[in-house]
């Protein structure tokens, strides 16, 4: 989405901060680790991520986007709305229609939603305080069936973890949701339904489109766009994964040990680290081990880097698992939180804009903030007591 533009002093405070932040940081990284070896460690770990856990996800990608495919081809979509419709006003204060859009982002990612709340046909079943809480309804489950399979293909030990995480989810989107209905009713004096479209049309819950040919033809179409359409949102994460999770890794991790003296030692490679991140969590952990039940600081990373790329937050995990930093109730943790959270930071402000009302976004970020935590807790809290 392109965003405008306003003109600036090519030279202002700004710069001098920026300068003062960036040096800061590298310069840190760097007093711990050289130079030389710091800049080893970010171009193996970007190279290793890219063919470990980037085209893995990728894979996955287009597997779901297959699927997610199929199932909107032959209507599944369509009988899950018309089973759920009944449950979702009570739950989450919207229109049952609301499911479709839920269903398309956890199929797909966030932005999904946007094109059916831009749907005149759609937007005839809300009210409009209620089309700003798409936005939420939406980015809760983003990547919510990449996440889930993620999570379940690490092994059969996370299977119930990440579906405890699917319904952490749920209720943090139920929150986030209610949370930012609150804000749109007072932002919104009046509450009348939107006005209908000038042309009168079918409704979109009653009928849906199929493509053209015979049985065969439309499963083989809808696989292989569905297919694509993976293809692309496996490329779209490369840039999330690649840049916030190094810098991540950078401040989770700490030094390699010497083979021979058993020292901590940089050597270069990747996934080494300052271990910045687990002495804050450290210093959390009187927080984060009642709420989440995290029992190692570095756990901590994965909810901080879903709020800027769920994909990449996902690229830490198989790492944490090889050095036995996480348990199945952190999966179910950050499967809760990740795709809850889904790099909302990243999207929100575009999607509230593209809704026309990017003056909420700081409302839906808190609101969806606080939707997250509760997941995660939710998450923790039913892991505790059904394993």
């Amino acid at each position: 989405m392109n965003q405008s533009k306003k003109r600036v002093r090519s030279v202002s405070l700004e710069t001098f901060v920026f300068l003062a932040i960036t040096l800061g940081i590298f310069g840190y990284i760097a007093s711990k680790m050289g130079v030389g070896i710091m800049f080893s460690v970010i171009m193996k770990t970007a190279h290793d991520l890219l063919l470990q856990t980037v085209f893995l996800i990728m894979a996955l990608a287009v597997l779901a986007g297959a699927l997610s495919a199929l199932l909107s081809e032959f209507g599944v979509i369509a009988l899950i709305n018309k089973l759920l419709s009944m449950f979702i006003r009570p739950l989450y204060g919207l229109p049952g229609a609301s499911i479709i859009g839920a269903i398309a982002t956890y199929l797909s990612d966030n932005p999904a939603i946007i094109a059916f709340a831009k749907d005149k046909e759609f937007q005839k079943f809300f009210k409009r305080h209620e089309v700003p809480a798409l936005c939420n309804l939406g980015t809760a489950f983003g990547m919510g069936l990449i996440v889930t399979t993620f999570m379940v293909a690490l092994g059969p030990d996370y299977i119930l973890p990440a579906l405890l995480g699917n319904v952490g989810a749920i209720v943090g989107s139920i929150v986030s949701v209610r949370l930012m209905l609150a804000y749109t009713k007072k932002y919104y004096a009046a509450q009348e339904r939107l006005e209908d479209a000038e042309e009168e049309s079918v409704v979109v819950k009653d009928f849906r489109e199929i493509r053209e040919g015979n049985l065969f033809q439309r499963i083989l179409d809808a696989m292989l766009e569905g297919g694509k359409n993976g293809v692309e949102m496996g490329m779209s994460i490369i840039p999330g994964v690649l840049i916030i999770c190094t810098f991540v890794m950078l401040l989770t991790f700490g030094p390699s040990v010497d083979p021979v003296t058993g020292e901590p030692v940089y050597l270069g490679v990747a996934y080494e680290g300052v271990a910045l991140l687990p002495a804050i969590g450290e210093k959390l952990m009187f927080i984060l081990n009642p709420l989440f039940g995290f029992t190692n600081a570095q756990a901590i990373a994965v909810p901080v880097t879903s709020l800027g790329a769920v994909g990449a937050a996902m690229s830490l995990i198989p790492q944490f698992i090889t050095e036995n930093v996480v348990t199945p109730n952190d999966i179910a943790v950050f499967a809760a939180m990740g795709m809850c959270w889904s790099g909302y930071l990243s999207t929100h402000v575009g999607m509230m804009d593209a809704l026309g009302v990017r003056q909420l976004s700081s409302k839906a970020i808190l609101a969806h903030t606080v939707g997250g935590i509760v997941a995660g807790m939710v998450a923790h809290f039913l892991y505790v007591l059904l394993v």
